[in-house]
């Protein structure tokens, strides 16, 4: 059986997921304990890929997709508190050994560069304790320099498109509070931030958890005030009908900083969060009770042959692409199943479920198979993208 024949296609002419009368959907900003393991070890997993390059000329057999963050101690104060005991963070998975250098010390400066990247200098005062070992001789057998690699597991990938208005509208919220520019504007808010988005009918609301930093508060008052300040420039950015409440615990009494969401660092694993990969975000950067998903960690996992990965990040690619081009393709969800051992381009099953208010015609049921057909033939260069880091997965 050829590859186009083994796309299964689905179409039906609704009614549309997109009609549900509610919603929910979450995401894990980049200081969330979960997020900080799952972005160490996908910064370590590309720096692995890059040494193995170098030294082999493919990317070896590892997995690295298994970390734990244990909280710290802290003891917040207006102004400027203290943290008493540092955060720790535990890697382990199975690895080839490189020729020149330990793993583990490629491993522990990437994940290094990593936390100074995204935290600053916060980030040094994380422990990193890699605990690596040598890959079974079996599974090496699945990486290979003149090819495509092997599926070294058994697993499938889930991807969907378009967005939903929701979604949209958490992962707005979501960049606003990531990036440098708006972030220049509240020096208080810091970069542990969660937005959980429910919809009810057309109403919108979103709830956000987010760490202010204690050393730019220097009372209550001022808390709210900044904590107000930051809903509203939120609220304006939205555009839609949405509700914003920001950290709901706090106790509008409060007379000190046990009443509110005020922290050391701007982390909330600097007092005992804890965090593990595969937890948070999935490869569209969001949590998502109401569609399909798969429950695999792709963070740390190897780009070349971990179909967790690969078939993840091209469920959601070629279910976008295929909504984008054919036209009369309301929704589309892509599924893929690999079988360890087989070639990362020959899953067992490729199902793709279009839904089409109209139908789709004989011509366009065709075009679906040929952009299916192609993003496997492009496997090589989504690859590459994930070893360079071009591509985010959570």
């Amino acid at each position: 059986m050829t590859i186009m024949e083994n796309i299964a296609i689905a179409i039906s002419r609704g009614p549309s997921w997109r009609g549900e009368h509610t919603e929910m959907c979450e995401h894990k900003g980049i200081g969330h304990p979960d997020s900080l393991c799952d972005g160490a070890v996908e910064a370590a997993a590309r720096a692995l890929c890059r040494a193995y390059f170098e030294a082999y000329g493919a990317v070896q057999h590892f997995n690295l997709d298994k970390a734990l963050l244990i909280g710290g101690m802290s003891a917040p104060k207006f102004g400027g508190g203290k943290v008493l005991r540092s955060t720790r963070l535990i890697v382990s998975g199975p690895v080839t050994e490189l020729p020149s250098a330990k793993a583990e010390l490629v491993v522990e400066q990437a994940i290094r560069e990593y936390l100074a990247t995204s935290l600053g200098d916060i980030g040094n005062d994380i422990r990193i304790e890699p605990i690596l070992r040598p890959s079974a001789p079996n599974l090496r057998r699945v990486t290979n320099a003149a090819s495509l690699s092997l599926s070294n597991d058994t697993s499938f990938g889930v991807g969907y498109a378009p967005l939903s208005s929701l979604e949209r509208a958490v992962l707005l919220i979501a960049e606003l509070l990531r990036s440098r520019a708006d972030r220049g504007m509240f020096e208080a808010a810091g970069l542990d931030y969660k937005v959980m988005g429910s919809r009810l009918g057309a109403h919108h609301r979103l709830t956000l958890a987010l760490a202010f930093v204690d050393r730019c508060v220097q009372g209550v008052d001022e808390y709210f005030i900044l904590k107000g300040r930051i809903g509203s420039y939120l609220a304006e950015h939205i555009g839609t009908d949405c509700e914003i409440a920001i950290n709901t615990l706090d106790r509008r009494d409060a007379c000190d900083e046990s009443g509110i969401y005020l922290t050391v660092t701007g982390l909330s694993a600097e007092h005992g969060d804890d965090g593990q990969v595969g937890r948070g975000n999935r490869v569209n950067g969001l949590i998502t009770p109401y569609r399909p998903m798969s429950l695999e960690a792709a963070a740390g996992k190897n780009p070349a042959s971990h179909v967790g990965k690969l078939y993840n990040v091209l469920a959601h690619r070629l279910a976008s692409h295929i909504q984008a081009s054919v036209d009369g393709a309301d929704e589309v969800v892509v599924r893929l199943l690999s079988g360890i051992g087989r070639p990362i381009d020959q899953p067992q099953l490729f199902a793709i479920d279009v839904v089409a208010e109209r139908g789709l015609s004989s011509a366009q049921e065709q075009q679906v198979r040929e952009l299916a057909t192609l993003q496997l033939a492009q496997l090589p260069a989504l690859v590459n993208e994930l070893v360079y880091g071009t591509v985010a997965v959570f």
